[in-house]
């Protein structure tokens, strides 16, 4: 549907720039696909007569054609289109005119000959689809006129608009208007048409009979004299051109203006040829045939709707096409004027069988306005009036089924929760009345009484609550609605503990771990290997004897893993599992005590990477303050195995696991371990990051070595050096593990890295030198260590 903004603003003082009327538009739900200015940039357009034509000398497609511009001499144009004629009147683009795609005319050849301008298509300066080619003008005018002058064009705004098929109302100009003049708060009126009934009356010259009331839901005729076929006026010509429509003649294009306007298809017969000054609507006969206004013979069938004349001969079909035998021609002075409701599933089927589809059917099939027929024909009769055309006394109206419009119930409460908004219900009255809806409230004068809302002939769409829901919102304004996420059933989410798992599991992988699954179920005697207590819970009914034992550790599967990887040449795994391990409770129960553990496996390296390993695992937890211990449990290497103490709290052991559990399951390397019991140590609080600025200035690194019993954990150390350094502490690494000469025997060489920095200066050499020496005597005096030189 395209509407001109001239064309609105006829009905309601319609405001704004037009890039922003057109973002209403399409905020009301009515798409605005294209926005086009036209009636201007026109500039050096002409009107020019044509005076001579000849064939190219050296081109079939092209012919010379020499022009008057007003100027006395003749231009000689080349030029594509053969539908002129000498003596028409055509549309000329000057030299140095630029045309609305931007291109600018100039003096060129056209094989070996000379063009002097541009003869122009209607496409070609926006005034409307090309037909045979060049555009032809009508009436007397002045060669070198001015095209915006002759056609009395004026700057305007074209909206092509999507209407969707639940908007029959938005088929016309004045629907259009309606919904943004209350968009806008502006009023909006339908002007009535002037003009005075004159003559004899419709029903001593025609009558009519409905003959399928379901078809037909209204029959309106009227009669109009005074008829003078011709042209339209230039201002209706050009409204009608600018949507799209060819001008035909006066009576024509005011049936299709007002089709455009109200959005009420009409049909004009030429009153003198309809025979037995009669008509009926009924159900066309099976094979009957009729031939249409585009002069195609249509075979009927008992589907479709026709109207006929008083000799049963149908003349027109149903909402759809008239017939050529009561066409309007040049001689015809009286006509009669039909409005009807029809039917819109019977229309769109016939128009879909028949194949012929047009603007009425267009409309009828989505659904009219069947109480807009009285102003309708006032209006057409109103545009034929300076023609000397009036409308006869009386009207013909013959009733049939109506669809029934009972009133709808609006709840303003389910309104506002629809919406998400909080409208009162006066408001949701103002906005509904402002597009013709009348609300009364259902019972009483309640605060909480809802709305009894008369939908207006014009809606045919809206027939329930939610229907007018959507009007509201559509008038409210849709960017006014605040959006909210809709509050859902939430049927389930992480634990607080399910989440923290997911971390353990992140951690491990991101450092390069690769998670195992073994089976949770061992053989006799894999605990004693594994260097554990063989207090394994037995089943009773095992599937096989070889898995008949509830693990009580998650060192055996892992064990096995890596000899098994062992045994085909695959060393240095780095293993992890995240698994329950089963074992006798303290107490008496009905169930093993079954707990949560992490196991991590290093394969080739030592107890330093498994440290690192529980170190990375205590930064993604925030699990800092920790010590590790030295001891050494069942299974893991008596001296190089720390027990980890969180806030007090045994969590778990790392280090390395035992060489006599190495041989017994057949693995040649040595084996990093860390195990965690992730229940006692994610029930502990963690995950409160504290964070501190960073220092601006620079930071001075030094090495320190000691000399310490096999006994004596890093750990251990490394705390005596945080205590010792204080807040100028920035960092603290173990870079070194050494055994050997000149280290003694059962002592081992542990090497750090410290790295001081202040917040707010830079540290002298001094005050270095100062905490360095701090930190050495701290740890000589508290562990037995000595400074390596």
């Amino acid at each position: 549907m395209k509407v001109l903004l001239s064309w609105l603003q006829e009905f309601a003082p319609v405001y704004g720039d037009p890039v922003e009327i057109g973002d209403q538009l399409s905020g009301l739900g009515l798409a605005v696909e294209e926005m086009t200015a036209v009636g201007g940039g026109l500039d050096g357009v002409v009107v020019a007569r044509v005076v001579d034509l000849r064939p190219h000398p050296d081109a079939d497609r092209i012919q010379l054609v020499d022009v008057d511009d007003g100027s006395g001499k003749p231009l000689q144009i080349c030029c594509g289109a053969f539908n002129m004629s000498v003596g028409d009147l055509v549309p000329l683009a000057t030299l140095g005119t630029t045309m609305l795609n931007g291109m600018e005319i100039s003096r060129r050849k056209m094989r070996g000959e000379w063009s002097n301008g541009m003869l122009c298509a209607a496409s070609e300066i926006g005034l409307g689809e090309d037909e045979d080619g060049i555009m032809l003008l009508e009436g007397a005018i002045d060669p070198g006129t001015a095209l915006v002058e002759a056609l009395e064009l004026h700057p305007d705004v074209l909206y092509d608009l999507e209407v969707n098929p639940n908007r029959p109302d938005a088929m016309s100009v004045i629907g259009v208007a309606r919904d943004l003049a209350a968009h806008q708060g502006v009023g909006f009126a339908v002007p009535a048409p002037s003009g005075a009934d004159k003559g004899q009356d419709v029903a001593s010259r025609m009558a009519v009979e409905v003959l399928d009331n379901d078809l037909c839901g209204r029959f309106v005729g009227r009669v109009v004299d005074g008829i003078q076929v011709g042209p339209s006026p230039r201002w209706l010509v050009n409204r009608l051109t600018a949507l799209g429509m060819r001008p035909i003649n006066n009576v024509v294009d005011a049936s299709n203006y007002v089709m455009l306007e109200l959005g009420q298809p009409n049909h004009t017969y030429d009153l003198a040829a309809v025979e037995g000054a009669a008509l009926r609507v009924r159900r066309a006969f099976d094979g009957e045939t009729i031939e249409t206004l585009d002069g195609v013979v249509r075979t009927l069938t008992t589907a479709d709707g026709v109207i006929a004349d008083g000799t049963d001969t149908a003349i027109g079909i149903a909402g759809i096409m008239g017939g050529a035998s009561t066409e309007v021609s040049n001689g015809t002075k009286s006509i009669l004027l039909e409005m009807a409701w029809w039917d819109p599933m019977a229309i769109a089927a016939s128009s879909r069988r028949l194949g012929l589809r047009s603007e009425a059917s267009a409309r009828f099939e989505r659904g009219t306005d069947p109480e807009i027929a009285e102003l309708a024909m006032c209006r057409f009769a109103e545009l034929l009036a300076d023609s000397g055309a009036t409308l006869a006394p009386g009207i013909i109206d013959v009733r049939g089924h109506l669809p029934v419009r009972p009133p709808v119930r609006v709840r303003v409460e389910r309104v506002n929760a629809l919406l998400g908004t909080n409208l009162s219900r006066d408001e949701v009255s103002d906005l509904l009345g402002s597009i013709g809806f009348v609300s009364q409230l259902a019972f009483g004068d309640s605060p909480s009484a809802d709305l009894e809302v008369t939908v207006p002939s014009f809606r045919p769409d809206s027939a329930t609550e939610i229907d007018l829901v959507e009007e509201v919102a559509r008038i409210h304004g849709y960017d006014r609605i605040v959006p909210t996420l809709p509050r859902s059933t939430i049927t389930g989410a992480l634990s607080p503990y399910q989440q923290d798992r997911r971390r353990v599991r992140d951690a491990m992988v991101g450092l390069g771990l690769d998670e195992v699954m073994p089976v949770p179920f061992l053989a006799p005697g894999d605990l004693e290997r594994a260097g554990l207590p063989a207090d394994g819970i037995t089943v009773t009914n095992p599937l096989v004897a070889e898995e008949s034992v509830m693990r009580a550790s998650l060192r055996p599967g892992i064990l096995k893993t890596l000899a098994y990887n062992a045994s085909h040449r695959l060393q240095g795994l780095g293993l992890f599992e995240i698994g329950h391990v089963y074992r006798c409770p303290d107490n008496e129960q009905p169930l093993p005590d079954e707990r949560e553990y992490l196991a991590v496996a290093l394969g080739g390296r030592d107890a330093g990477d498994a440290v690192a390993v529980w170190s990375a695992l205590a930064d993604a937890l925030d699990a800092r303050r920790y010590e590790l211990v030295a001891d050494g449990p069942a299974g893991l290497h008596a001296t190089r195995t720390a027990r980890i103490e969180v806030v007090g709290s045994v969590v778990g052991y790392v280090g390395e696991v035992d060489p006599s559990a190495l041989v017994a399951y057949g693995i040649a390397e040595r084996v990093g371990w860390l195990e965690v019991d992730l229940e006692t140590l994610l029930a502990i609080p963690h995950g409160r990051r504290s964070y501190k600025r960073v220092s601006r200035y620079p930071s001075s690194d030094i090495d320190l070595a000691f000399e310490v019993d096999e006994g004596t954990p890093a750990g251990l150390v490394g705390a005596c050096l945080r205590k010792a350094a204080g807040d100028l502490l920035a960092d603290l690494s173990l870079f070194d593990v050494f055994r050997g000469p000149p280290v003694s025997e059962g002592r081992r060489s542990l090497a750090f890295t410290l790295r001081f920095q202040a917040d707010n200066r830079t540290l002298t050499d001094a005050e270095v030198a100062a905490v360095r020496e701090i930190c050495i005597d701290t740890v000589q005096s508290t562990l037995p260590a000595t400074l390596r030189g």
